[in-house]
C-alpha cells in the first residue's frame, strides 16, 4: 500500500517531500532495522512521533533547533500539509479501541493545524463499544475523505454516523502497481504459490486455530500430488517463516520456502503463478488483479469482500471443509479448463476495479489542490 501511494502521489506531485511516522508496533529484533531501512530506501523523512499512554508526546521534538531538525531530516506536525493514510486494517472493535482513539486524537490534531487528511481505501469496523463508536465519529468529522474498501467497512461507519458526503466506496488501490520479476526467480519449477499467514492462527476461533497449520500441509501434499510445483512465499515477517519452515519440513522439503520482502517483487512472483492458495490480503489482491486464480482463507469479512469484489466468490475456502470439498476447490485453480475460464474473469474485474482506482485518486488530488490553493493564498 506504501508503494502504491507514493507512486501515485510522487507522479503527481513530483516536487513534493513526503515523510512517515516510524513503525514499532508488533516489529520484532532486526524486523525493527527493516522498517527504517525500507523506509530510507523510499526517501521519506522521518516524523517526529511518540504516542505513550493515550497521549501524543510528539511536540517535544519543537524544541529541537530548525537547523538541527534540517540536518537529521526531521519533520514535525506544524511542517506537514497533507496527511495519507493507508493504515490497510487497523481501525476496529477486532484490534482493539486504542487504534481508533489514537486517530481520533491525532486527526483533531491535525484539523487544528489546517492539514487536508484523507483515509484511502482500507477495511474498517465493526465498531461495537461506544468509546469506539466514538472514536471513529470524531475521525469522521475531522477528515476530509474517508474511503471505505468494501460495502461492509462502508456500512460500518454509516451505522455510527449515518451517510456522509465525505465517506466513499473504492476497492483496494494496489492494483494499479505494477510487480517486478526478481532475476533469480525460476518461474518454471515455482507454479503454484502458498502464501501464510499467522493471523489465521491467533485471529481465528480454537478449531480454525488448529486446523490451519495441517490444512496447508494438506494443500501442499495435494498439490505435489498433481505435479503443480507448488512453493510458499513468505513476505510479512518472521512469524509466516516459521510457519512455512513447519509447513516445507513437513512434506518432505518438496516445497519450498521463497522469502522475498520488496512488495513489488512480491507482486511480480504472484504475477507469474498459475495459481494460489492464500492468507495473506495483499498477495491476494496481487495474485487476483493479475489474472492469478486464488484461493483464499481469512480471518476477517475484507477476504469474502475482496473475492465478491473479484467476481469470484467460489475462491474462498474453509480450513475445517471436508476433503470432497477441499478437492473439488483447489481443483478449480489446478484444472487448466477452469482455470482459464476463472483468469479471463479477474482480468475483466481488474478492468473495472483499477478505473474505480483511477476515479478515487482524481478525488485525493482535488483536496491536496485544494490545500495547496488555500495555503498560497
Amino acid at each position: 500500500m506504501l508503494y502504491a501511494a507514493l507512486q501515485q502521489l510522487r507522479r503527481k506531485y513530483p516536487d513534493a517531500l513526503f515523510t512517515m511516522s516510524p513503525i514499532y508496533s508488533g516489529l520484532r529484533g532486526s524486523e525493527r532495522f527493516d522498517a527504517y531501512y525500507k523506509q530510507a530506501e523510499l526517501a521519506l523523512l522521518p516524523k517526529a512521533w511518540l504516542y505513550h499512554y493515550g497521549f501524543h508526546l510528539s511536540d517535544i521534538a519543537n524544541l529541537v533547533p530548525k537547523k538541527i531538525r534540517q540536518l537529521y531530516g526531521l519533520v514535525i506536525d506544524k511542517e506537514v500539509d497533507v496527511v495519507i493514510d493507508a493504515a490497510g486494517f487497523s481501525y476496529s472493535d477486532q484490534w482493539g479501541e486504542g487504534s481508533s482513539l489514537e486517530l481520533e486524537k491525532s486527526t483533531r490534531r491535525w484539523r487544528r493545524r489546517g492539514c487536508a487528511v484523507i483515509l484511502l481505501p482500507q477495511a474498517l469496523g465493526p465498531f461495537t463499544s461506544k468509546y469506539s463508536k466514538k472514536s471513529i465519529a470524531a475521525v469522521i468529522n475531522n477528515v476530509d475523505l474517508v474511503f471505505a474498501r468494501e460495502e461492509i467497512s462502508y456500512n460500518y461507519l454509516i451505522e455510527v454516523v449515518g451517510e456522509r458526503a465525505n465517506i466513499s466506496l473504492s476497492p483496494d488501490f494496489t492494483n494499479l502497481v505494477q510487480g517486478i520479476i526478481p532475476e533469480s526467480f525460476d518461474s518454471r519449477s515455482h507454479r503454484f504459490c502458498i502464501v501464510p499467514n499467522h493471523r489465521m492462527i491467533d485471529k481465528t476461533n480454537q478449531s480454525e486455530s488448529d486446523a490451519y497449520i495441517p490444512f496447508l500441509i494438506k494443500c501442499a501434499n495435494y498439490l505435489v500430488k498433481k505435479k503443480c510445483s507448488p512453493f510458499l512465499l513468505v513476505h510479512e515477517g518472521e512469524k509466516d517463516l516459521m510457519l512455512a519452515q513447519k509447513i516445507s519440513k513437513a512434506v518432505n522439503g518438496v516445497c519450498p520456502v521463497v522469502i522475498e520482502k520488496n512488495p513489488l517483487q512480491v507482486k511480480g512472483i504472484l504475477g507469474t503463478c498459475e495459481g494460489t492458495i492464500g492468507s495473506r490480503y495483499h498477495g491476494l489482491v496481487s495474485a487476483l488483479n493479475q489474472g492469478v486464480p486464488s484461493l483464499a482463507t481469512g480471518w476477517s469479512h475484507k477476504y469474502e469482500m475482496l473475492f465478491k469484489d473479484y467476481d469470484f466468490q467460489e475462491g474462498m475456502i474453509d480450513v475445517l471443509g471436508g476433503d470432497d470439498l477441499f478437492r473439488e476447490k483447489v481443483d478449480l485453480i489446478v484444472n487448466p479448463y477452469s482455470r482459464m475460464n476463472i483468469r479471463s474473469k479477474l482480468i475483466e474485474r481488474t478492468k473495472v476495479l483499477k478505473k474505480q482506482s483511477e476515479e478515487m485518486w482524481e478525488k485525493v488530488f482535488e483536496i491536496i489542490d485544494l490545500r495547496y490553493k488555500i495555503k498560497k493564498i
